[in-house]
């Protein structure tokens, strides 16, 4: 009991840690902006819009998720022999991302490597999201932006995946699940807010502009938290 509590613990951070993701609430606002710019008088659109594009971002990750993990059982016999120096590699791999994150509370600078989408990335990004007219537009861009953001952003899934391999993938599956869910909650909730008409997506985009930093600083200390765990062997 104390073991399962311990790992719904670890995974819950680790999937906090990926759902504090500047670049993909800002993909999203952007798809928000973009669909109420063409539709003012239907903001059902922009509920599905934003749904598909979250459930988009959803699918991406479980696609990872479970390549991951099948690749972690494919080599289970050497990380058998091994697994003392994976583990000490990803706790230290999420030390160092997790000090990058830190780094970007102090000394922010758009586009940072390792932690946020490279500046050449975003007019593309941009040109791309710009051309969305409906909510299907908006999963497959959500699906494709994912693809290439996620190797930027995937250390704590990369870290999940390695114990939830132990389990076998239909075992890991549940937890891949729930990882996933808490990832994609603050879209949710940042789609139901415009579409219920709290705020406005320009209002969130400046919100996540003035607190982007904050953002760093909450991913940058979980993120060395569980390094430093896990290479003492507290988790």
């Amino acid at each position: 009991m104390v073991s399962e509590l311990l790992d719904f613990g670890r995974i819950t951070m680790l999937a906090f840690v990926n759902s504090v993701n500047p670049c993909q609430i800002a993909m999203l606002i952007l798809v928000l902006v973009t669909i109420l710019t063409q539709s003012q008088d239907k903001k059902r659109k922009v509920l599905f819009a934003g749904l598909a594009f979250t459930f988009a971002v959803y699918i991406g990750y479980l696609f990872y998720g479970i390549v991951l993990v099948q690749l972690f059982q494919t080599f289970t016999g050497f990380l058998r022999e091994g697994a003392i120096y994976v583990r000490d590699t990803f706790a230290i791999l999420s030390m160092v991302i997790g000090g990058l994150q830190i780094k970007d509370f102090f000394f922010y600078k758009k586009g940072s490597f390792a932690t946020e989408m490279p500046l050449w990335m975003r007019p593309k990004a941009k040109r791309i999201i710009q051309k969305i007219t409906s909510p299907f537009g908006a999963f497959i861009t959500g699906f494709v932006i994912t693809l290439f953001l996620s190797p930027c952003t995937m250390t704590p899934l990369l870290i999940a995946t390695e114990s939830l391999a132990q389990l076998g993938l239909i075992g890991a599956l549940p937890w891949l699940l729930y990882f996933n869910f808490i990832i994609v909650l603050p879209l949710i909730v940042i789609t139901f807010i415009i579409y219920k008409g709290f705020t406005t997506a320009e209002s969130v985009a400046q919100w996540k502009e003035k607190n982007v930093k904050i953002f760093h600083l909450i991913a940058g200390i979980l993120l060395f938290s569980v390094g430093l765990s896990l290479l003492m062997g507290w988790l």
